[in-house]
């Protein structure tokens, strides 16, 4: 129990820490420094200092009772660091704000209650994003699938909003980092689904639900009442010329076959 009460100190302290240091970065002339963190790869490191290494460092040190006391401590500095941002920021605070108005339409306590429901996908968005970073590149080597530059996907810029502060601010960058996270893994999935499996479900509502991250399936997969010969047909014709790309890839619809999404 020692070690556990050392361990939540301990995390108040490098998180309270780290959070006034992400606050004040661009106020101490280090703009460049503050756009960097803003996006992957820095911005990894950063979430998971703010989210997941805790968790290991509190489990390495006085296991589960360890990994509860670092979450205590997290939730402790959210709510400091909440109130104290909004201080900082008195008009924004008694303007207009996404919280207050949630708050009357739903209920104070359904509203904060829902959004720390939402907490336990953190570990999943985790685990994507280690896909994108240690799985994916494997298909370019062995494959020569198509490369991203995560930055543009993976980062952060609702801070630059203006009035945005406190509550509203840290859980909206909650949601814009892993709105990026689920958008770089369903561009990646695109790419798998298309080359591997070609074939349009049996289920038409799986179909209508699932054309919207997956376009190629009104665009090019094979009816699912259709035959293998058709599949291999468009397998050999969307890949053979050396193109990995998902179908619909704005790749595929250039002279060179240079498109937005190719980078380091």
């Amino acid at each position: 129990m020692h070690i556990a009460l050392q361990v939540l100190c301990w995390t108040i302290v490098g998180h309270g820490g780290l959070a006034v240091l992400l606050t004040l970065m661009p106020r101490l002339g280090s703009a460049w420094l503050a756009a960097a963190v803003a996006r992957a790869p820095m911005l990894d490191l950063f979430v998971a200092l703010l989210t997941w290494v805790p968790w290991v460092v509190g489990a390495w040190f006085a296991g589960w009772l360890g990994v509860g006391a670092s979450i205590g401590a997290q939730a402790v500095v959210l709510a400091l660091w909440t109130t104290g941002h909004e201080l900082m920021h008195p008009r924004a605070r008694k303007g207009p704000r996404i919280v207050k108005s949630l708050n009357k339409i739903v209920g104070r306590a359904p509203n904060h209650l829902a959004l720390w429901a939402t907490l336990p996908a953190l570990p999943a968005f985790w685990m994507i994003r280690f896909a994108q970073v240690f799985a994916y590149p494997l298909l370019r080597v062995i494959l020569n699938f198509p490369k991203y530059k995560h930055s543009e996907w993976v980062m952060v810029s609702r801070h630059k909003f203006d009035g945005l502060v406190g509550h509203d601010l840290i859980w909206c960058l909650y949601c814009d980092w892993m709105t990026g996270v689920y958008s770089l893994g369903g561009e990646m999935l695109r790419n798998v689904e298309s080359f591997w499996c070609p074939i349009r479900f049996y289920d038409g509502k799986k179909c209508d639900h699932c054309k919207v991250d997956f376009p190629d399936i009104d665009g090019g997969w094979v009816r699912a009442d259709g035959t293998m010969e058709e599949v291999v047909n468009i397998v050999e014709e969307k890949y053979g010329t050396g193109r990995r790309e998902w179908f619909g890839h704005p790749v595929r619809l250039t002279v060179k076959g240079e498109g937005d999404s190719a980078g380091g």
